[in-house]
């Protein structure tokens, strides 16, 4: 275990309230990391992913349990984060063994949302004006 850190990241897959299909986990994607915070996060011993699409460097942090998020007041975040939301997160390491496999993950100790994109389920990508219906 190391001690926390605290990183600039743009959040993606945000799945903070409901638990992911396939991974049975809640989990959030921190992602187009810092060159700076991809040094350090290495150095915690947790690997760097980049698949080459937007998220560009990123990790992922899973857990059993719900994931709150806070705004800047330190209030919690009621909405669902959508793609691109900014944030600041305190994330730390944990060992884990799983058969004849061992690794070293993140886990997510806090996240603050500085610039929320509210997730958009139905698609309509904003307001509706119901006054205009045919």
């Amino acid at each position: 275990m190391s001690s926390p850190l605290v990183i600039n990241a743009t959040l993606f897959w945000a799945q903070l309230q409901n638990k992911n299909d396939l991974s049975n986990k809640f989990q959030v994607d921190l992602c187009d990391l810092s060159p700076k915070a991809v040094e350090q996060i290495t150095q915690m011993g947790i690997e760097i992913v980049n698949k080459g699409d937007e998220r560009a460097n990123y990790i992922t942090c899973k857990s059993q349990n719900m994931m709150k998020a806070y705004d800047t007041n330190g209030e919690e975040v009621g909405a669902l984060v959508g793609n691109g939301t900014k944030a600041k997160a305190v994330i730390g390491s944990y060992d884990w063994t799983f058969k004849t496999k061992k690794g070293r993950s993140p886990s997510l100790q806090k996240l603050v949302i500085t610039d929320l994109v509210v997730f958009d389920n139905d698609g309509a990508g904003g307001t509706i004006d119901l006054d205009e219906a045919v």
